[in-house]
């Protein structure tokens, strides 16, 4: 299966996926005691690596955290250079008023929300899909 640049069909195929749990962002100095496998996604920053924990994990390892968050993942498979999905979605979501913090992995697009805005942002991004 090959990924998908038409900008068209990415948003008529997102399929958003909304994942159980939630999740936060921390940042530590380094990975110290934290398994990889722990960690749904990562970045290093020049202050710090941020990591993205379910979290139950991070308050076990004791872990500050501020924002918790909804995981939902738009199962098409996007090609890392396709352009406009991202300003599609986060568009229509700023438009209903919820903030979003996305990751674009190998494969596809994760989009984490506020957990209090799971179910609009689900709803809102299914209504772009059905009107593309």
């Amino acid at each position: 299966m090959s990924a998908e640049t038409s900008l068209a069909t990415l948003i008529r195929s997102m399929r958003p996926q909304l994942n159980q749990g939630t999740y936060v962002f921390c940042t530590v100095g380094d990975w110290g005691a934290i398994a990889p496998g722990d960690v749904i996604g990562s970045f290093r920053e020049a202050e710090g690596l941020t990591l993205i924990l379910q979290r139950e994990r991070a308050a076990a390892l004791g872990l500050s955290f501020s924002y918790e968050a909804a995981w939902i993942t738009l199962t098409v498979h996007s090609s890392l250079a396709a352009v406009g999905l991202t300003a599609a979605f986060a568009s229509a979501l700023g438009q209903a008023g919820i903030s979003c913090n996305v990751l674009a992995a190998f494969y596809h697009d994760h989009i984490f929300v506020a957990q209090a805005d799971a179910q609009r942002a689900m709803a809102v991004l299914e209504g772009l899909a059905a009107q593309a």
